[in-house]
């Protein structure tokens, strides 16, 4: 392409002396010519066939010229030779709306001319290549694509022309605008949210990872006792399997059924344990003071191990019947719970406290697999004004930006309370009755359709007007 200033050149004195020059000799030169041709018997005949000849060679070279002009090349339609995209965007019938994103895996030779096979074969259907990214392999490499499609293009033929250009192991899923962002901005994005809160390592992996399910498994249990869970510093990695040693104790574990991880993501995820580990134990100590209609302030702020010698104070103030609906168990055996709920691996904790600075309530968002559960203890001489609400669409809306597609909250079929403040929500909500043990669901996001075979749908993710919304 070439600027408009740059297309407007202006003209030198010299190159117009150089053109008049060159006009006179052509026709000083044609005087000759005519000249000597016209003095002889069939002069004026040669001039005459001179002059056909000549118009004949423009004509024909201003032909030759507009037939294989420098344009761009018309768009390709059916039938029209493959191999070529068109790179006009306006002469794209459907346009934006009639193209889809895709996020695609396969698996190719390591040999020349792999790659190109493969982008022949996207192009040749119009698909075009947002991003590439590859995973050499002890045998092979894994291609990573984001790629444009038209709509009216099935993911399962897409899965079949990647097969006969020399892919295998072919996945492919939807993707959304977040995806546009390219990877070494979203893996320094992941690091600096794992910097500024320990709870968001679990969150990072499975953002960097894609669809998978992590668990955090503690070295001690509840009871004191060694769970045996372990890995090595280094981690290891098997297949669709990767277990990575945990900072605070015991081991994280990824899996993801669907695709095997590769040894570069296995290096990503453990560099993002490397950061959390030097980093620390961190929570973000923001705090926010409200005020109950009674005219009393609380604070809500995160809480983490640091106040479980509070938080045990206020279980001895708390009575039985309070704890046991909390804990579904002995109610001796309730500070044991603390220090796992209290830790930033497992999820996230908001703690009110009074203007006198002493603990009344707490709630929990914890993390447990693909799902993720609330928990509420407040207070016996605070209850009903109004806190379990307030921390209850707090903790929601930590899910909500968490990208969780539901939370879910276990209790007992009589806790009236947790039920006013769960149907509070204004959410859907499913309910789940077994022996006395209530369980309910708050969906946070449509559902998603069901993914087709080789491929995985993402779940849609909630707006901003959803999330400001449940912050109120």
């Amino acid at each position: 392409m070439t600027s408009a200033k740059s297309a407007r050149r202006p003209h030198h004195w010299r190159r117009d002396l150089i053109e008049l020059a060159a006009l006179f000799t052509a026709v000083a030169v044609a005087d000759a010519i005519a000249n000597l041709i016209g003095h002889q018997p069939d002069g004026p005949y040669l001039l005459g066939a001179s002059a056909v000849a000549l118009v004949a060679t423009a004509a024909f070279h201003t032909w030759w010229s507009r037939r294989h002009s420098h344009a761009p090349p018309p768009d390709t339609g059916a039938g029209a030779e493959p191999g070529f995209l068109s790179t006009d965007a306006g002469t794209d019938e459907a346009g934006e709306a009639g193209t889809v994103l895709w996020r695609m895996r396969t698996t190719v030779r390591d040999a020349p001319g792999t790659l190109a096979a493969l982008c022949i074969a996207l192009a040749r259907h119009r698909i075009d290549i947002l991003t590439l990214q590859t995973h050499p392999l002890a045998e092979g490499t894994v291609d990573e694509f984001l790629l444009r499609a038209p709509a009216a293009l099935p993911a399962q033929q897409l899965i079949r022309e990647i097969a006969a250009a020399g892919g295998s192991s072919t996945w492919i899923e939807r993707a959304d605008a977040h995806d546009l962002v390219d990877t070494p901005t979203r893996v320094l994005g992941l690091a600096t949210r794992t910097a500024l809160d320990a709870a968001e390592l679990p969150l990072a992996l499975r953002q960097l990872l894609g669809r998978c399910t992590i668990h955090s498994l503690p070295a001690l249990s509840v009871t004191g006792r060694p769970t045996g869970e372990s890995a090595p510093v280094e981690g290891v990695l098997e297949d669709t399997v990767m277990r990575l040693r945990d900072p605070s104790g015991g081991v994280i574990t990824v899996e993801r059924p669907y695709l095997p991880f590769t040894p570069t993501e296995f290096a990503r995820a453990r560099a993002l344990v490397e950061l959390d580990n030097r980093l620390g134990p961190r929570v973000p100590r923001s705090e926010d003071v409200l005020t109950l209609p009674e005219g009393n302030e609380i604070t809500v702020r995160r809480a983490d191990r640091s106040d479980l010698h509070a938080a045990r104070a206020m279980h001895d103030r708390c009575s039985d019947r309070t704890l046991g609906l909390r804990y579904h168990g002995p109610v001796r055996d309730a500070d044991r719970y603390l220090d796992h709920l209290l830790s930033p691996r497992f999820g996230r904790t908001l703690a009110v406290q009074t203007a006198s600075g002493r603990l009344v309530a707490l709630g929990h968002l914890l993390w447990d697999g693909d799902e993720t559960e609330v928990a509420l203890l407040v207070e016996d001489d605070w209850q009903r004004r109004g806190i379990g609400s307030e921390l209850l669409g707090r903790l929601v809306a930590l899910a909500v930006e968490a990208g969780c597609d539901s939370v879910y909250a276990v209790t007992q079929a009589h806790n009236t309370g947790m039920v006013a403040a769960m149907r509070a929500l204004a959410l859907p909500l499913d309910y789940q009755i077994e022996e006395g043990t209530l369980v309910i669901t708050a969906r946070l996001t449509p559902s998603a359709p069901q993914p087709t075979a080789g491929s995985v749908e993402p779940a849609q993710q909630p707006t901003t007007e959803q999330v400001r919304q449940l912050r109120r």
